[in-house]
């Protein structure tokens, strides 16, 4: 018996590799054209250190005129998880990144280079681990779960390498008619890749983002094909970023010590390597330390923590091509209103040493994000998050009208509102916009320096009397504000006060944070004459009648 009759009595059924080869051909496209994807276990939260793959490989692969695909690795279907992987692609969907070919729901997928899914793949699988059989480069394995565990012991015992390697590979070296008897009398077995590496020698590989790395080569007959029929993930990959025509492979360095095995198995198999690019995960500072992001310690690393929080899709995936690209804060700085598809990402401006995820500063980016919003998109992605997540703003933005004139305060200006970070910020921001909202709290309000009750109602008696018109225009109402604090004994401009504060009680700033405390209950809003302008005559009256009166 050979090879061949070896691997056909294993794989009877298994077709030819060359109906594959033949079935995916090399994709038809432009020169430089990246070929990537996005390639998930469906057993939990999608990370959001995936996220950033995912927005850094759709940036490549739009401005290289390439494929973006989303593959699901399924082969661990004991740690898989219902609706694994409508959960993955609505997970990144939420963030308006679309995948041009693969799964697009549990069931369903698009594009010419599928199953998207590796559990639907097996067929594929076996016939790369039967060629591999008949080159005499794979063999059946009959150890025990047991007998490994023994080995192991011996080898840890020794101090040495665990493994199935060298002298420890016992089944490496059984013959082909030995092996063959022991699959007709029914023994359980896996493939295992048969190495031709030597872990004293030494091979050089170039990552992309890392630069050359020297490596031991891989001695490690590693499992190829389970006993349930589907592969391991290594073997998979291989054949998956093959067959699918993947350029470049962008994934997390803590792969980078599997690249000695990925480049002995393309090899074995005839492939061309795809380029590895290595990025460092993104890290977490605690105590001074920094540590990796953590699924189980940090709420953050789930991308739903983002959507909960309401802070808008744009603005993470702004935050994540900032810590992805090091150039891309000075692009940003230089191109405030262009839209991020114009940033020209390069792989080798990935971080070799880790970024540090600063929640603030993500934050700051939203703020800037949020301030270029029209108040129709505002209203419109408030309201889609009130109705996931907060029943009382949902309540208040019944009226849309109303809404629209509140989110359009200090909106498509120069300098726009930055007082909205995400969404779940957006009751506190305008629940004083609202009658009902404002006269739940004490009206105890705290006035900055002019704080005496009697000088408030003075203050807000004579506007109320002499001064108010909600018709008046923006520089009318200002002239009066003025003139308010010159009857009352307060300087007219800030810097008349500076100058000689002895002759003033105070300015005229002083007077407008009583008003805007009043009608606020606030020290800081945005710009009080355009929320005058919304509020409207009979809520201002309501309003300031209730301070006046209020013992």
């Amino acid at each position: 018996m050979n090879y061949k009759e070896l691997a056909d009595l294993i794989f009877p059924n298994a077709k030819d590799i060359s109906y594959y080869e033949e079935k995916y051909p090399q994709r038809n496209l432009k020169q430089g054209a990246i070929v990537t994807r996005f390639a998930p276990s469906p057993t939990g939260f999608v990370h959001v250190g995936g996220l950033m793959q995912c927005v850094i490989n759709r940036r490549l692969t739009e401005q290289t005129g390439g494929v973006f695909l989303l593959r699901i690795e399924d082969t661990d279907q004991k740690r898989e998880i219902e609706n694994g992987v409508a959960q993955i692609v609505n997970a990144v969907k939420d963030f308006d990144i679309e995948f041009d070919e693969g799964m697009i729901n549990e069931t369903q997928e698009k594009g010419n280079y599928g199953p998207y899914k590796q559990s639907k793949r097996a067929d594929i699988y076996q016939a790369y681990a039967k060629y591999l059989l008949e080159q005499g480069k794979a063999y059946p394995c009959f150890a025990t779960a047991q007998d490994l565990e023994e080995m192991r012991k011996k080898q840890e015992a020794a101090k040495i390498r665990t493994g199935y390697y060298g002298v420890w590979a016992t089944y490496r070296n059984l013959s082909v008619e030995e092996a063959a008897a022991k699959i007709k009398e029914g023994v359980p077995y896996i493939i295992r890749f048969k190495s031709m590496g030597n872990e004293e020698k030494k091979i050089r590989h170039h990552d992309v983002i890392k630069g050359n790395i020297d490596f031991p080569e891989n001695d490690q007959d590693i499992v190829i094909i389970k006993a349930d029929g589907l592969p391991t993930y290594h073997f998979a990959h291989a054949v998956d970023d093959h067959l699918m025509r993947v350029t470049h492979v962008i994934r997390s360095d803590e792969w980078v010590s599997s690249i000695p095995l990925h480049l002995e198995l393309f090899k074995a198999l005839g492939f061309q390597t795809p380029k590895y690019c290595h990025y460092a995960p993104i890290l977490k500072e605690e105590d001074g330390k920094k540590r990796k992001i953590s699924k189980r310690k940090d709420p953050e690393a789930a991308v739903s923590y983002y959507h909960e929080e309401g802070i808008p899709a744009k603005a993470v995936c702004e935050y994540l091509m900032n810590i992805g690209n090091s150039n891309f804060e000075s692009w940003r700085r230089a191109n405030p209103d262009a839209p991020m598809s114009d940033f020209q990402f390069e792989i080798s401006k990935m971080s070799v040493s880790g970024a540090i995820f600063d929640l603030v500063k993500l934050l700051d980016v939203s703020k800037n994000v949020i301030s270029k919003y029209s108040k129709e998109a505002i209203y419109e992605e408030v309201l889609d998050w009130a109705n996931r997540y907060d029943e009382e703003l949902k309540k208040l933005l019944q009226n849309k009208e109303y809404s629209l004139a509140i989110f359009g305060i200090e909106r498509g200006n120069t300098k726009p509102r930055k007082d909205i970070a995400k969404w779940s910020d957006v009751k506190n921001a305008i629940s004083y916009m609202y009658d009902e909202e404002f006269f739940k709290e004490s009206l105890d309000f705290e006035y900055a320096k002019i704080n005496d009750h009697q000088e408030i109602k003075t203050i807000l008696s004579l506007y109320f009397e002499k001064y108010f018109d909600i018709s008046d225009d923006k520089q009318t109402w200002f002239d009066k504000m003025k003139d308010l604090s010159e009857e009352l004994g307060y300087a007219r401009e800030v810097k008349e006060y500076k100058q000689n504060p002895e002759n003033y009680k105070g300015h005229v700033g002083d007077i407008s944070t009583v008003l805007r405390v009043s009608l606020t209950g606030r020290q800081n809003t945005p710009d009080l004459y355009e929320i005058m302008q919304v509020l409207g005559k009979q809520s201002i009256e309501k309003r300031l009648q209730a301070i006046i009166e209020k013992d």
